[in-house]
Formats: C-alpha cells, structure tokens, sequence
C-alpha cells in the first residue's frame, strides 16, 4: 500500500511549483505590466501641475510683498506730513445756554376722557406698536381716540413714556403722535399696524 508514495510526493510538489510560477507570472502580467506605464505618466503630470502652481503661488507673493513695502512707504511718508505740519486747533462753539428743565416742565399728564366719545374709541391697534395690552392700558389712562393721541405736546409724551407699566419709551419710539395725526386725518395705517 505505501510503495507508490514516492511518486505520489514527487508529482504533487511538481504541480505545486508548477502552479506557485503559473500564479506568479499571471500577478506579473495582470499588476505589474499595467500599473508601470500609467503610473509614471500620472505622476509627470501630477509633477507639471504642481510646478505650474508653485511658479503662480510665487509670482503672486512677489506681487503682494511689492503692494505691501508700498503701503508701508506711503504711511510713513503720512506720517511725516503728520508730524511736520502744524496743529491747527477747531474752532470752539459755544453752546447755546438753555435753562435747566425742572420736572414740572417736561413731563405733564395729558387731558385724558373717562370713556370713549359716542361709547364708540377708534382702534388703537391701527398705530403701529400698540397692540391689545397697550390699547387697553391707552383706554385706563383716559386715551380712546386719535385726535387725542395726536395733540400730545412734547411733554405730554415724556409723561406718557414714563407711566405706560411695561412699555415705557413707545410712544416716541413708534412715533405715535405722527400716526395718530395721519389716522385722524383718514389715511392708511402704516405696514405693522394691527386691523
């Protein structure tokens, strides 16, 4: 039984040198002769381009180092124009003298009614900035309608922008006076104002 082994081992190691070099020159000719000839062409393009790139980047830098020592020349020659050139001092004006407003002077409570007109108010939510808390709060300090809201003096509205609770400052700010008069004389509430 074991006395044809020898030749049984022979042809087996045969084949398997055989194989080994039938793989090995298969691998040459499907990776090694296709990657030789693109390899070196992708990289001498590969080479042009950066080249091409690096001379750009350079030329560019050359140019922005000019444009800078220029800038660096021009500012020092303004400042020595700066320097050389005598100090001319501005004229002072004075200011006009105004009498120290007192508390009674700026602000002044508005006449306000104690209910609308005719048991009818003009929508106030048509001025642009009030909305329903400021319309009712408008109505508790006696301001149903726009005529009212419109002959408001200076210090009227101080006093207004004072005692709105939560909104202080609107009414100058939204300009309430010069939407109220616009309103009263029947034109269009400005985009903003609610319907």
């Amino acid at each position: 039984m074991f006395q044809k082994w020898g030749f049984l081992l022979t042809e087996i190691w045969v084949l398997l040198a055989l194989a080994a070099l039938l793989g090995l020159f298969v691998g040459w000719l499907i990776w090694g002769g296709r990657s030789a000839a693109p390899l070196n062409v992708q990289n001498t393009g590969d080479t042009d381009r950066l080249r091409v790139e690096l001379a750009a980047c350079t030329s560019r830098g050359r140019d922005l180092a000019a444009r800078i020592s220029g800038l660096e020349r021009d500012l020092a020659a303004a400042e020595a124009r700066a320097t050389a050139a005598p100090v001319m001092p501005l004229p002072i004006m004075a200011a006009p003298v105004v009498a120290a407003p007192t508390m009674a002077t700026v602000m002044a409570q508005p006449k306000g009614l104690t209910g609308a007109r005719g048991g009818k108010a003009d929508d106030l939510k048509l001025i642009k900035g009030v909305g329903p808390k400021l319309e009712i709060l408008c109505n508790k300090l006696g301001f149903y309608h726009f005529d009212q809201i419109a002959a408001w003096t200076a210090s009227e509205i101080s006093w207004v922008d004072e005692n709105l609770e939560g909104f202080k400052g609107r009414v100058t700010r939204d300009e309430w006076v010069v939407q109220a008069r616009d309103l009263a004389a029947g034109k269009p509430p400005r985009p903003g104002g609610e319907n």
